[in-house]
């Protein structure tokens, strides 16, 4: 090798050197910068809930006061069909659930119209806690008139004028969670945003307890007799006016100490300002999709196969005799239960086909309709004196109610899992949204409906006066003043499972392959181009 290819060769590894020497120099500075900003994560994850405590219970209290109107229009159908009010009629009142069915329609209002002074969200909370404040406490003064009394035969249920007002409670209390939904994303740090779900299930689930399980057993003159009195007395511990008042007192005072306490933070980059226009425009977009068509038909009409079972098996059990109080008590060692299916069932739908378990739980929660139907059968038969049954049967509802749990968890859990695998992350929030909102229609449209069509379905004959029918109210008061009694020759609850049994077992034949073609399609097809 010649001596200027030796210094040319020198010099280059010389060169080299360097860079390489550099190059080291920059990784111990990139290696020292991640370390430093691991550790910084580091430090900020072990501050954990560390200034969000007050946030978390205010949350929480914001969701149990949701919580409470829901539970009082699910106790009301009991509170009605002790007052044996007509199946029409539970129909009718079944209408006040359909507010949190179809929120999406208002809630990009919500979102985008506020008050700069006031706070995006306390625009809206702020308001909407007094009005419901206000229907309580107007209610409160007119609850026993609208609803008469559980022991009077000739008690005249005003249900137009329920269904009015609970329905706009309902509708209010689906506003407020459109606004609370939205503040949590900014009261709590963002390391914390996940415990708002946490908030919103145990608020919500405390709210619905305190409104349906604890005041139908405190409202009960029989529960408080049995459990929580020395000295009987005709009515229960709580009345409804005195609950419905109390609990508008709560709203009026929270809300004012929220508005003065509690400030809002603005955060656009979690919680930025949205164009009405754009939000609908989206949705619009995402409608259009034909998998969506295709899985919205699947969600609307596959509970139609259960409507029977899941809307009148509980009030044909109050129908038999079986004392409201001891039907809501039954919700509680259920609570437990919904707790952990779905941390179980979660498993099995987090993969790439979360919808094979639904429907795999079709079939037998179609077959939990003969189970049911056979309940309220032997609930006629069965009882040891009025209102009075057996252990053993009190087992067997609490065994199947049990068993149906996991049906409907497997279910639920699957379509939660299906609908945040395809939706299109650009607009996701959005698209998520209306997928779940469609799913709770396709559960509260064919309850209306069975509640309705049952009294056509059954039919009735007036026994000792002739020319006397006993399909309506009246005719039936017509029958008793003529000296008849009305008889039940076929009750049409029987009727009704049987055909939504048929129904289920035919629409497995479509649904079953259009939920696997769905399944198995490619995500880019669910993506809004």
């Amino acid at each position: 090798m010649s001596e200027n290819t030796r210094t040319r060769s020198k010099g280059r590894s010389n060169a080299q050197k360097k860079k390489q020497d550099i190059e080291d120099s920059k990784i111990d500075t990139e290696s020292l910068e991640t370390s430093q900003e691991n550790y910084d994560n580091q430090k900020i994850d072990r501050r954990g809930l560390q200034g969000d405590y007050l946030n978390i219970l205010l949350l929480t209290f914001l969701y149990v006061l949701q919580g409470i109107p829901l539970g009082l229009g699910g106790s009301l159908p009991m509170l009605l069909q002790s007052r044996k009010v007509s199946y029409s009629d539970q129909a009718k009142f079944s209408f006040v659930h359909w507010p949190f069915s179809i929120k999406l329609l208002w809630a990009p209002l919500v979102d985008a119209v506020y008050v700069h002074w006031m706070g995006r969200r306390k625009t809206w909370l702020v308001p909407i806690q007094y009005l419901i404040g206000v229907f309580m406490l107007t209610l409160s003064t007119r609850v026993d008139d609208l609803l008469g009394t559980e022991t009077s035969n000739d008690t005249k249920v005003d249900i137009f004028t329920l269904t009015v007002v609970f329905f706009c409670l309902n509708f209010l209390a689906a506003t407020q969670d459109i606004a609370v939904d939205g503040w949590a994303l900014t009261m709590l740090a963002r390391r914390n945003v996940g415990w708002a779900s946490t908030c919103n299930t145990v608020g919500q689930t405390a709210g619905y307890f305190l409104g349906n399980v604890l005041f139908v057993a405190l409202e009960s003159a029989d529960f408080c007799n049995k459990y929580l009195r020395s000295v009987p007395q005709d009515v229960g511990i709580v009345t409804l006016s005195g609950f419905l008042y109390f609990w508008g007192l709560v709203f009026f005072i929270s809300t004012t100490l929220v508005w003065i306490f509690k400030s809002e933070k603005v955060d656009p980059e979690v919680d930025p300002d949205q164009s009405i226009l754009e939000t609908y425009k989206q949705l619009y977009k995402v409608i259009r999709l034909k998998p969506v068509i295709a899985h919205c038909m699947v969600l609307l009409t596959v509970k139609v196969t259960f409507a029977a079972a899941d809307a009148l098996s509980g009030l044909k059990l109050i129908e038999a005799g079986m004392p409201k109080t001891t039907l809501a008590i039954f919700a509680v060692p259920m609570v437990p239960i919904q707790i952990i299916l779905p941390l179980l069932i979660s498993r099995y739908t987090s993969g790439p086909r979360p919808m094979k378990l639904f429907t795999w739980a079709i079939t037998p929660r179609i077959l939990m309709g003969l189970v049911y139907a056979y309940i309220v059968y032997i609930a006629h038969y069965i009882q040891t004196s009025p209102g009075v049954f057996p252990t053993y049967f009190y087992l067997l509802i609490l065994g199947s109610y049990a068993v149906h749990q996991v049906f409907v968890y497997c279910m639920f859990v699957s379509v939660m899992g299906f609908h945040a695998k395809v939706s299109d992350p650009v607009i996701g929030g959005t698209y998520m949204t209306l997928l779940n909102t469609v799913a709770n229609l396709g559960g509260t449209w064919p309850t209306t409906v069975a509640l309705w069509a049952v009294d056509t379905l059954t039919w009735k004959s007036c026994d000792g006066a002739s020319n006397q029918s006993c399909y309506t109210a009246d005719e039936s008061h017509a029958c008793k003043e003529a000296g008849g009694t009305c008889i039940t020759t076929l009750d049409g609850y029987y009727l009704e499972s049987a055909l939504c049994i048929v129904i289920g077992f035919l629409w497995l034949l479509w649904g079953r392959k259009k939920v696997k073609q769905l399944d198995d399609l490619d995500l880019k097809a669910w993506k809004v181009s």
